[in-house]
């Protein structure tokens, strides 16, 4: 596969998007899998109604999501796939510290072509929830709908606290246009900050409906396999108990409002659902709250109450032990230190007067090159002439020129600098429900956090001056402020960069060598010195798994088996990689587009 980063700036192909003749999308199956037992698994184009749209997707055994494969920890199973796609492909196994040779990259396998077979050993030593997905235009084929949950249940029976049933359902979202998905070529698009929909999935539904009985305790795990969306998820009237992330169980449970996904995160959490009622599962932004689901609260209370047993906050002996293990790393300088860079090259128009302004905050505008002081942005250029001039002493005398008032003869200067906030950020429409249901909601936070401006750890946030916009959204880009910048970003334009800050080395460029036992500390710093300062999902692929050791300085205090963390707009987060698998391993951003970009590195475990 051909580097992205180094592709030209051209479209020539566009990906079909014809319905003609396909299946339609079936319901998603629960596969039972044994160690041992084996399963095949096909890529197949499907037709799915999304609302009024009949739209192509792709799909694993021709459901989005595909199916739930549910295996018991330290079991291997065998997956066969059968590639009748668009593209070539491969299957990442998401969370899974398996034998190299079946991570599904680039570097681990050659690509399957399509009509072509390739054969997977998945070995699942982690309880929890995890999932698969392509890795080869990630972006198109994750956006497309192919995506699916592992459920590996464990082997200890009170690993996690008894519910009444189990749920697990995807996050996604999806952007339709004119009644089918929008546009994908051979060159990826959307890489500034990656491809919004427009469109809510949950379960791959735009109008999912679930029911519960008054009493139930219900555990519910979330996968985040939205392209960019942070989903921030909550449920009025109902209680949510947080009990686990990625890779297994939190140190504390504790009772939470809301949880905050990234992309490829997973959440654990169980729900008690009091009374009777009609309830809505939400995703609730510093400005919207979305719709996501309905749920129905009715019928007979649950024949067995977990009612008490979910009232007790329970604190797991194995991570607090392994706190005490690692306590010295906590105030340990780094091993590594990687920054999170973007460079910015939209060109400048030629023979015309320009102007610099911030694609997400229009009303920012500036005679000379810059950054944005609301969010760091790079300022871009355009014609001067598509700009408003305006007399900051008789702001009634306007011109599409730069010159001088002819009531007081002061120079004309852009309207943006003369009346702030005159600009609206571009929203797209949800027009197949899920259109913001109330205009403000409470801002999101790190699994279940709950002062608005706090992070995971629960340390305040601190990037910038308090009443900076960028600080009001808590360093999360909650939406595409620039819809029409953003789908001209490319690879040729737009370059997102993993940086060695010890070496000067930058994504594949980056050449770290481990060895298994190691335990490394890898501090992660996303740059606001950027030509687009935004928040990154930062994934390790399966060499191991990592702990949160602290945001900002400010120690963890709950800690949790990872394999990706948000790092928000210019925080600082120190993780702990616990190096158990040999091989050459990858490590990105989750955004998949800024992926696609070449925003990742590839490193070596020796055995």
């Amino acid at each position: 596969m051909p580097d992205p980063s180094t592709e030209g700036a051209r479209q020539t192909v566009e990906f079909p998007r014809d319905t003609r003749g396909l299946p339609q999308a079936r319901k998603t199956d629960l596969v039972e899998l044994a160690d041992g037992d084996g399963f095949e698994l096909e890529i197949l184009p499907v037709k799915k109604q999304i609302g009024d749209a009949t739209v192509r997707m792709l799909a694993y055994n021709g459901s989005v999501p595909g199916p739930t494969l549910r295996i018991p920890q330290g079991a291997t199973s065998t997956v066969h796939v059968i590639n009748h796609g668009d593209l070539e492909a491969t299957v990442h196994w998401h969370g899974l510290r398996l034998e190299n040779r079946y991570d599904g990259t680039h570097d681990t396998q050659a690509p399957i072509p399509v009509g072509e077979t390739f054969t997977y050993q998945l070995h699942v030593p982690d309880a929890g929830a995890h999932w698969y997905h392509p890795h080869i235009r990630e972006d198109y084929g994750q956006e497309l709908g192919l995506y699916g949950n592992i459920l590996v249940v464990p082997n200890d029976p009170d690993y996690w606290p008894s519910v009444n049933r189990e749920v697990l359902l995807t996050l996604d979202d999806i952007l339709i246009e004119d009644g089918r998905i929008a546009a994908f070529g051979d060159e990826t698009t959307h890489v500034a900050m990656g491809r919004f929909g427009n469109v809510m999935l949950i379960a791959g539904e735009p109008d999912l409906h679930l029911e519960a009985r008054p009493g139930e305790v219900v555990r519910f795990y979330f996968t985040n396999t939205a392209n960019t969306r942070v989903f921030n998820v909550s449920l009025p009237g109902a209680q949510i108990k947080l009990v686990g992330a990625d890779a297994g169980h939190y140190e504390h449970e504790k009772f939470v409002d809301e949880i905050l996904l990234a992309p490829s995160e997973r959440v654990v959490v169980d729900v008690l659902f009091p009374d009777a009622g009609e309830l809505e599962l939400q995703h609730r932004t510093p400005e919207h709250t979305y719709r996501l689901a309905s749920i129905s609260v009715t019928g007979e209370e649950a024949e067995q109450s977990f009612a008490d047993e979910f009232a007790r906050l329970r604190s797991n002996r194995d991570m607090i032990e392994l706190r005490e293990r690692i306590e010295s790393f906590f105030k340990a300088p780094a091993d590594k230190t990687l920054s999170f860079v973007a460079e910015m090259d939209m060109g400048v128009p030629e023979g015309v007067p320009v102007v610099y302004v911030c694609p997400m905050h229009p009303e920012v505008v500036s005679e000379e090159t810059g950054s944005c002081p609301k969010c760091g942005m790079k300022l871009l250029a355009q014609a001067a002439e598509e700009t408003t001039y305006v007399c900051p002493m008789h702001p009634e005398v306007t011109s599409d020129k730069p010159d001088r008032c002819p009531k007081c003869g002061m120079k004309l200067l852009a309207a943006g600098l003369v009346e702030a906030g005159g600009g609206e950020p571009h929203e797209h429409h949800h027009d197949h429900g899920h259109e913001p249901e109330h205009e403000e909601g409470p801002a999101g936070e790190g699994h279940g956090a709950q002062d608005e401006h706090r992070h995971e750890g629960g340390h305040r946030h601190q990037h910038g001056e308090p009443d900076h916009a960028h600080d009001a959204a808590q360093g999360i880009e909650w939406e595409d402020d620039m819809v029409e910048v953003n789908r001209q970003t490319t690879p040729a334009n737009m370059r997102w960069k993993l940086v060695d800050r010890d070496t000067g080395a930058e994504n594949a460029g980056i050449d770290w060598k481990f060895r298994v036992g190691d335990q490394i500390k890898i501090r992660l710093v996303n740059e606001m010195d950027s030509d687009h300062p935004m928040p990154h999902p930062f994934h390790v692929h399966g060499a191991g798994r990592f702990l949160v050791l602290g945001r900002d300085g400010v120690e963890e205090s709950n800690l949790v088996w990872k394999d990706t963390v948000l790092v928000r707009t210019g925080e600082t987060v120190d993780i702990l990689l616990d190096v158990t698998n040999p091989g050459r391993w990858m490590a990105h951003c989750h955004i998949a587009e800024h992926h696609e970009s070449g925003m990742m590195l590839g490193f070596d475990v020796e055995p």
